[in-house]
């Protein structure tokens, strides 16, 4: 708590410095061919790693006027290519920033307290720069997306690494789950329809929408946005949102209907082609005893099943399991730190620390009694898990690691594709950057051998 508080005042003080910058003494700290960094940008920058939750320190600012740099010169490539954006992808991502930094804030006052604006006016100001990141994004994946890694290029990249300075490869585990959460019968569920329809009923007699989703919503993401969820295509809500969402024109409001959320309304704000701006309510029905304990008879049926081999536990898994992204994988359970990668293989220290506790005393190919959970949405239920496998500690080698530097030798062949276009296109640019930032290392690269000027 007293590191967050520091931290936030270090946010306010730098907000009001913003501020006064602006009307007073800002100025151009970098020029890229047509394109100019101004201090307040990148103070503006600095406060949203500050408001992630990092430690105050100004050497970060020339890391971030790198990649600020690095930003400006794809832009301006892009710009050439005519690589482009959707701007319904940029209110996307503009919505989901704020959530991150409103969530990160403790709460959509105390953000608004932080910044000295309110929230619309920081989407207002952040807008441009997202944008221009995503164009830069897009830019940088057009230039690497023909890269390809050959089991000859992954042998050499490995062979490049000296015996004593191969990584040390934790203990990882291959974990299977099957996840059960209790189902409410109709007649358990009636109240908390009855909550939302009582709801539906006060906005089709004139309250707003918005106040009433601050004040009972219970999605936390969109509640603090008056149940905004920003513009989103057909792929991203599960489908009785969708359905709903795509159907109404804008101003209608929904019924009262159901996902594995919870209860919805929903009302549309704004339809750009195929993407939707909508808000809604969700009202979630909480478990109750009774639930609870049909959910552990399944349980320990499914369990006995297993061990008595009537039912494979991957079979198990794609029959009952609530986890949706595991359940067709057999109940694997993929490593969420690295999803490009799609591996099961989980280090020790970011294994789900319930599930740790439960796995480290397991044998290979032991599945375990029903173990009760509780999610960190609040939501109960049970899992068994299954010990596919445990690697214990090793340095790594191509038998057993294969992947992991496959991943790496793709990533070093990218960063090489990368440095050399930079290297290039530096060149060939005007950068000038502004002496008060002679002493970043991380810059010198920007200014050799270039048209630069002071």
């Amino acid at each position: 708590m007293r590191k967050f508080l520091v931290t936030a005042s270090a946010l306010i003080c730098l907000f009001f410095n913003v501020k006064a910058q602006k009307k007073n003494i800002d100025k151009v700290v970098a020029v890229l061919g047509n394109n100019i960094i101004l201090l307040s940008d990148l103070n503006q920058q600095y406060a949203q790693y500050l408001n992630s939750g990092n430690p105050d320190d100004e050497k970060v600012k020339c890391y971030i006027l790198q990649q600020m740099l690095a930003q400006k010169l794809l832009k301006q490539q892009a710009e050439i290519d005519s690589v482009v954006v959707e701007e319904a992808q940029v209110d996307e991502e503009v919505e989901k920033r704020m959530r991150y930094q409103i969530q990160r804030a403790g709460g959509q006052e105390r953000l608004e307290q932080f910044l000295n604006r309110s929230v619309l006016q920081y989407k207002d100001e952040i807008r441009p720069d997202i944008k221009e990141q995503l164009i830069s994004n897009k830019m940088q994946q057009k230039i690497t997306q023909d890269v390809n890694i050959t089991p000859i290029e992954v042998k050499r990249y490995f062979d490049s690494y000296q015996k004593d300075s191969l990584p040390d490869i934790p203990t990882e585990f291959e974990v299977g789950e099957i996840v059960l959460h209790p189902k409410l019968t109709k007649a358990e569920k009636q109240k908390f329809y009855d909550k939302i329809d009582a709801l539906r009923l006060r906005v089709k007699s004139g309250e707003d929408f918005a106040f009433l989703a601050k004040s009972y919503s219970e999605d936390s993401g969109s509640a603090p946005d008056g149940g905004d969820l920003g513009f989103f295509d057909r792929t991203r809500m599960v489908k009785e949102f969708t359905a709903w969402a795509f159907k109404l024109k804008p101003g209608e409001m929904s019924p009262v209907f159901e996902t594995e959320h919870g209860f919805h309304i929903l009302q549309v704000i704004e339809r750009r082609g195929e993407q939707v701006q909508a808000r809604h309510i969700l009202i979630r029905p909480e478990t109750t005893p009774a639930s609870l304990e049909r959910t552990k008879l399944q349980a320990d049926t499914i369990y006995r099943n297993i061990l008595s081999k009537k039912l494979p536990f991957s079979t198990a898994a794609s029959l009952y399991s609530d986890n949706k992204e595991s359940q067709y994988n057999g109940g694997m359970i993929l490593y969420a730190d690295n999803v490009t990668a799609r591996t099961t293989f989980i280090p020790a220290d970011k294994l789900d620390p319930k599930v740790f506790i439960v796995v480290d005393t397991m044998k290979v190919g032991e599945i375990s009694q029903p173990v009760a959970f509780t999610d960190p949405d609040g939501k109960q239920g049970y899992k068994i898990l299954y010990l596919k496998s445990k690697i214990p500690p090793h340095k790594g080698n191509l038998d057993q690691d294969y992947a992991k530097f496959k991943e790496k030798a793709q990533q070093n062949k990218i960063d090489r594709m990368l440095s050399e276009w930079f290297e290039k296109r530096r060149e060939n640019t005007y950068i000038r950057i502004d002496e008060d930032y002679d002493t970043c290392d991380e810059l010198k690269i920007w200014t050799k051998g270039t048209t630069a000027k002071k």
